[in-house]
């Protein structure tokens, strides 16, 4: 059974950048999709960036392409979100999900996903 777990948020200026992490034990992310979502306050919680397997197809949120990018290592089990040119309006808490791949599928709703991590908040100020 896989475990994941995000870490890397923080708080940086407009125009600052973040690298999130989301490690995975247990299990390889080869045979996962990954995604990350964001929840900020009062608002529903959105993907921001999925892939469908490790070095599989890739999905960004219109508000972030250009700006963030995914990445894995398979070597640390690790799956990586680089976020540059952050905007206040990028300030949310940040999720790590993973779900067991279905091909080139790339699943971009919250509910396809069935493990989660405990979440990492980003604040960007301006």
């Amino acid at each position: 059974e896989v475990h994941i777990a995000e870490s890397g948020g923080g708080t940086v200026q407009a125009g600052g950048s973040l690298r999130l992490s989301c490690a995975a034990f247990g299990s390889s992310l080869v045979d996962y999709a990954v995604g990350w979502f964001r929840q900020a306050p009062g608002k529903e919680r959105e993907a921001v960036s999925c892939i469908a397997s490790r070095d599989g197809p890739t999905y960004y949120a219109d508000s972030v392409k250009g700006r963030f990018s995914i990445s894995s290592d398979g070597a640390k089990n690790t799956v990586y979100l680089q976020m540059i040119s952050l905007k206040p309006e990028d300030t949310a808490i940040y999720y790590c999900a993973v779900r067991r791949r279905q091909g080139s599928y790339i699943p971009t709703m919250p509910h396809e996903y069935d493990k989660w991590g405990q979440g990492t908040q980003v604040t960007v100020s301006s």
